[in-house]
């Protein structure tokens, strides 16, 4: 969440920025201001009244001690006592409804982000070649239909959204994870972590799940526990609490979960075959970076997830976003689109942010630079690297072959076993 200092501070900066987004926000910080009054208000009030009754404390002793009779100081003392209690309350209300809007309201977009909407976005960068691409390409669930995509079986045992893989392809599946993680293992430098997919109330409020989106994840009731909309929910959770040294930094973390969200197909719109689905799996990339370093790493994680899809020979663009399609929490987004010719249309299959300190002052993520220097807070940032569903379907829709099966990408054969998907029986 933003910093309340920054936003008395420099309240026409912050509105300006969170214009960009909205103009509606501009009445959320005025509003935050405004409590933000009230609650030092209500504290001078509440401090000088404890003050007061300090002070009588301190005299109906002294009568006291003198043999006098303190009754009516004492009475008036109690008064007091409840006036105090009634401005604590009112503090601490004020104090909920200030971190309610807090929480509510979104990042400030970098400088550098354009204005702009959803489906504005820059295009920066573009990747490969139309040369390659089949003739009269079929889509994915066409292709995959003898390949193992099971979309009916899912449907019988979770419903819609939740499809099936059997055989080769289930084995592509696994062998693009495990060489996702290798490659950034070993040659980027992450730690591999296997975390929980099952989280947190705190955890989901700390990464910027909760409380907007909490109608579009899943939640276990019971026992108060969220399944993960993607793994950047508990790795970002795992330092919370704790103070890092500078020595700590950068922390780099990568893990695969599988991932779980309600708003698959909820508008209607991209429900065939792996296109929007409930559940999928995603390998996740997780950066802690010192606040000086946090823009270049940025550059870095999408470059780290642009090498794989150049090594499985995908053609891809990468995305500036736009301030108005930016994700609540984010500070600067890109986006990576692979070309899907069966479908004839770009699918995102990752998406590389910068949060700056906004999910750090949220999850209580903090470092000290040198002993006795007061703690800052880190900045975070995270990319898929990369997100299976499109990934697969992209792949199975550039590598298919008149006979049925599908030519698979160098980089990926010794992981699964061979160069080709076949037909299953």
């Amino acid at each position: 969440m933003l910093d309340i200092r920054r936003l008395r501070s420099d309240p026409d900066g912050v509105k300006e920025a969170l214009a960009r987004r909205g103009p509606e926000l501009r009445d959320k910080v005025d509003l935050l201001l405004v409590l933000d009054r009230k609650r030092r208000e209500l504290l001078a009030k509440a401090n000088a009244r404890k003050a007061e009754r300090n002070r009588s404390s301190k005299r109906i002793g002294e009568i006291r001690r003198a043999g006098g009779d303190a009754k009516t100081l004492m009475r008036e003392m109690r008064e007091l006592g409840g006036r105090i209690a009634e401005l604590d309350s009112l503090v601490r209300d004020t104090e909920r409804d200030i971190r309610s809007l807090l929480l509510a309201l979104p990042n400030t977009p970098l400088l550098e982000v354009p204005a702009g909407g959803e489906g504005c976005g820059t295009v920066v960068k573009e990747w490969g070649a139309r040369a390659s691409e089949p003739v009269d390409a079929l889509p994915h669930w066409k292709v995959g239909e003898r390949l193992g995509l099971e979309l009916t079986w899912g449907s019988r045992v979770s419903g819609s959204g939740f499809p099936v893989l059997r055989g080769g392809l289930a084995r592509l599946q696994r062998a693009l994870v495990n060489y996702f993680v290798d490659v950034h293992v070993r040659e980027h430098g992450y730690v591999e972590l296997r975390v929980p997919y099952l989280v947190t109330g705190d955890a989901m409020v700390g990464t910027g799940q909760l409380p907007k989106f909490s109608d579009e994840s899943y939640a276990t009731e019971r026992d108060d526990l969220w399944l993960i909309p993607t793994a950047e929910v508990p790795v970002t959770n795992l330092h919370r609490g704790e103070l890092l040294g500078a020595d700590d930094l950068p922390l780099r973390y990568v893990a695969y979960s599988p991932c779980f969200r309600r708003e698959a197909g909820a508008a209607g719109r991209d429900t065939r075959g792996l296109l929007r689905v409930h559940q999928f799996d995603k390998v996740e990339l997780v950066r802690y970076e010192t606040p000086e370093n946090g823009r270049r790493a940025l550059d870095e994680l999408t470059r780290e997830a642009e090498r794989l899809l150049e090594r499985l020979d995908l053609r891809y663009r990468r995305l500036l976003l736009p301030a108005g399609d930016l994700g609540a929490s984010g500070a600067m987004t890109y986006d990576l689109e692979v070309w899907a010719p069966g479908v004839a249309r770009w699918l995102e299959v990752s998406s590389c942010t910068t949060f700056e300190d906004y999910q750090a002052r949220r999850a209580d993520l903090r470092y000290r630079e040198r002993q006795g220097d007061r703690p800052r807070h880190v900045h975070t940032l995270n990319g898929s690297a990369l997100a299976l569903p499109r990934v697969v379907a992209a792949l199975l829709e550039q590598g298919q072959n008149p006979d049925g099966s599908v030519t698979l990408p160098e980089a990926v054969r010794p992981y699964f076993g061979g160069d080709r998907l076949e037909p299953v029986g």
